[in-house]
């Protein structure tokens, strides 16, 4: 790419950490367009913004945790009158970057109310199931089973005990132009889709997947594959809402079991012994039922 990326190497981001892998594509995707970035407080806004140094070349607003779409509506409210008044002629994109804690969650209510009114935005949330900045608390995108301090495993419970809530279906049922699900091993997916979410007249959304070692306890070289396998055990599909239209972006060959995707990962480490097994064909039949659901919402079933 000859283009100079909005996100440049040098932050301090964990070593195997996915988040900047997933900022780096939507950069790459972008290319020269001119773009403010809000930026929810977490994880991706602490390490790449540490005083005196920055790693965004662009127009940045760091917020708090639970604001971004708001803030983010302001400025382009703000943007849309100054080009009625002829005080600004070059075409800026708006995106907003917020972790699950700050989206699924805490955020929610800011990000519904951008989506409702219609804001000209891309609003992406890297999902890393948990408050991970803060912590490893348990967030409503961690999975079923999952060990957090806030959901831990042990003795009396098997870790987080509720089914992750189906964000990017709740987006879409705001009946916004484009909603989408990603994961950075499909970059190229992953790219078309930031690219199809700019093109739109009015509020975006995309859902991207980015694992993190210190919540996930993973091999630190494995956070792409990682990815790689939520997509090819159903667990995390791509998918897209293109103005109301479900459409599936990836159907896997043969779909992986769940426990090759959970196996990876310290969180679920409590699972594998013999009182386990139940817990892990529990998993299983939930992603059974999320994914022959979405095939039917896509017209793939049958």
């Amino acid at each position: 790419m000859e283009h100079e990326s909005f996100f440049s190497p040098g932050h301090r981001m964990c070593a195997g950490c996915v988040a900047p892998v997933v900022v780096r594509q939507v950069a790459l995707a972008v290319g020269d367009r001119s773009v403010v970035v809000a930026n929810a407080t977490g994880c991706l806004e602490v390490a790449s913004t540490i005083f005196p140094y920055t790693a965004w070349r662009c127009g940045y607003i760091h917020n708090a945790f639970e604001n971004a779409a708001a803030t983010l509506s302001g400025v382009e409210t703000a943007y849309r009158s100054l080009r009625k008044q002829g005080k600004i002629n070059r075409e800026v994109k708006f995106i907003a970057f917020g972790g699950d804690g700050g989206t699924y969650d805490i955020g929610l209510q800011s990000l519904s109310g951008a989506m409702e009114r219609g804001h000209d935005m891309l609003y992406i949330c890297y999902d890393n199931g948990a408050y991970m900045n803060t912590g490893i608390q348990r967030s409503s995108a961690t999975p079923l089973f999952a060990d957090t301090t806030t959901s831990p495993a042990g003795r009396e419970s098997p870790g987080k005990r509720q089914w992750r809530k189906d964000l990017t279906a709740i987006m879409a049922a705001h009946n916004i132009p484009y909603a989408a699900q990603a994961s950075p091993s499909h970059f190229m997916d992953l790219m078309a889709k930031v690219q199809k979410a700019l093109s739109v007249d009015g509020p975006s959304f995309i859902n991207t997947m980015a694992p993190c070692p210190r919540g996930w306890r993973y091999d630190t070289r494995e956070g792409i594959e990682l990815t790689r396998l939520s997509v090819e055990t159903c667990y995390w599909p791509l998918y897209e809402v293109d103005h109301g239209k479900w459409k599936l972006s990836y159907k896997p060959r043969e779909k992986k079991p769940i426990e090759t995707w959970i196996r990876k990962q310290g969180r679920f480490r409590h699972l594998f012994t013999d009182e386990g097994q139940q817990e892990i064909e529990r998993l299983q039949q939930r992603v059974d039922q999320e994914w022959t659901k979405l095939l039917e919402r896509c017209g793939e079933a049958g």
